[in-house]
């Protein structure tokens, strides 16, 4: 199951970009090669199942926004030569980094572990106790 679709990587990274990724000797030139786009897609999920499938049943019911992010970051590195622009690496090693903690536990998808939207457990409460100044408590002062 891919985590991201070549929309999604046309949405955040645009069209020409993705025309001067794909481009191949064998492929017409000025349209998006589809082929390379989706195979880099399905590398980038591969590489997430990898860091997922020890702590979440795969495939996921609920994709997190988040992934689909990750998905298309790894997926744009990998599709670079190299000339590939910092910030494109900055990104892939967020996401690698990411997934590193979340692999390990620290961190976590915002799904269960059968991969269904978590139910947040974190409410506030509070919890007094008791009045400090009451008019038994001040005896002739209040």
């Amino acid at each position: 199951m891919a985590y991201a679709t070549i929309a999604a990587m046309q949405k955040r990274f645009g069209e020409r970009e993705l025309i001067y990724l794909s481009e191949r000797e064998d492929a017409p030139a000025d349209v998006i090669n589809t082929a390379v786009i989706e195979q880099a897609i399905t590398d980038a999920s591969d590489m997430i199942n990898g860091y997922l499938a020890g702590r979440y049943e795969l495939p996921l019911v609920t994709v997190p926004n988040l992934l689909e992010q990750f998905c298309c970051d790894i997926a744009r590195y990998k599709l670079g030569t190299n000339d590939t622009p910092e910030h494109i690496e900055t990104r892939y090693k967020d996401a690698v980094k990411f997934l590193n903690s979340v692999a390990k536990g620290e961190l976590s998808i915002g799904v269960n572990a059968l991969g269904e939207d978590a139910k947040v457990q974190d409410t506030a409460t509070i919890q007094s106790a008791g009045t400090v100044f009451s008019r038994e408590k001040s005896k002739g002062f209040i």
